[in-house]
């Protein structure tokens, strides 16, 4: 990565750990991590960003490595989890801002855009869906009720705490190392994981963003198409969620585009940056 500086930022009643690259005039970039990642797992695309003109701003999101984790579930809703974005692009003194997210951060950039477009320029959603196409599709197709059961063992208190932190985390480096290609995580890789998940009370903070659906979230999903430009990019191998979820998703955008990438799983950002980061600056470039 190219020069980064590291920074705690008050946004929206809590102190998020950020970190910052790129000239300070350049436009502005936030790249929104997923479970159960941090800042990290946008190591291959913040230098190539910088280096290109902007200023990327990626913070480790509410309740994640060095972030504040507040306690109760109405912390983690998806309107609390936009405003603290929200908060980040004022911190910045910029009108708008690209909002790149992978998994939850991508769900983050959904509702950004759905409900406070005002902020953004454009949103770039990896290998999640409109949250609104996952909540109607989720029974429609049986499959991918049984790809997301996992969602419902985490509603459970305390049991998936102690399920996911035995024997050094070993539950969670499984789950990404066999649901991606192979030799995508290192085993220095899952040393930094480890030492992020490690910190106090994180596996709790990373679960409640899931137990936060039944206290807030999913009535807040707005179902309106989005109007800001969507260009979403999407692992074709991806064995958590369905390609139909992606294709109907475009139907939820005024102008929306959807690339697929050949032989990339749910991790496509980690297995295939090349590709990613050239489908990314094409995307903010025209």
């Amino acid at each position: 990565m190219s020069e980064v500086e590291f920074r705690y930022i008050r946004t929206n009643g809590i102190k998020l750990h950020t970190i910052i690259a790129g000239p300070k005039e350049g436009p502005l970039i936030i790249l929104l991590h997923g479970f159960p990642e941090f800042w990290y797992g946008w190591k291959n695309q913040i230098g190539v960003l910088a280096k290109s003109g902007y200023r990327v701003v990626v913070p480790d999101q509410r309740g994640y490595h060095l972030s504040d984790k507040p306690r109760g579930l109405n912390q983690y809703t998806l309107n609390v989890l936009r405003d603290d974005i929200i908060g980040l692009i004022e911190f910045f003194r910029k009108k708008r801002a690209v909002i790149i997210g992978h998994d939850w951060g991508a769900l983050v950039a959904w509702h950004i855009a759905a409900t406070r477009p005002d902020f953004v320029e454009m949103i770039i959603p990896i290998n999640v869906p409109h949250p609104a196409v996952f909540l109607e599709n989720i029974l429609k197709y049986p499959a991918q009720l049984v790809r997301s059961s996992y969602m419902l063992f985490f509603q459970m208190p305390v049991i998936p705490e102690k399920w996911l932190s035995a024997n050094k985390y070993i539950v969670m480096k499984n789950a990404m190392r066999f649901s991606a290609n192979p030799n995508t995580f290192t085993k220095n890789n899952f040393r930094k994981y480890e030492a992020s998940w490690s910190k106090r009370g994180s596996v709790t903070s990373m679960l409640n963003w899931y137990r936060a659906l039944r206290t807030g979230s999913i009535e807040q999903v707005s179902k309106s198409k989005v109007k800001v430009p969507v260009r979403m990019i999407w692992g074709r191998k991806d064995p958590f969620l369905s390609i139909n979820l992606a294709k109907e998703s475009m139907s939820k955008c005024v102008d929306g585009r959807l690339t697929m990438v050949d032989g990339a799983t749910h991790w496509v950002h980690h297995e295939k940056p090349l590709i990613v980061n050239r489908l990314i600056l094409d995307a903010i470039q025209s």
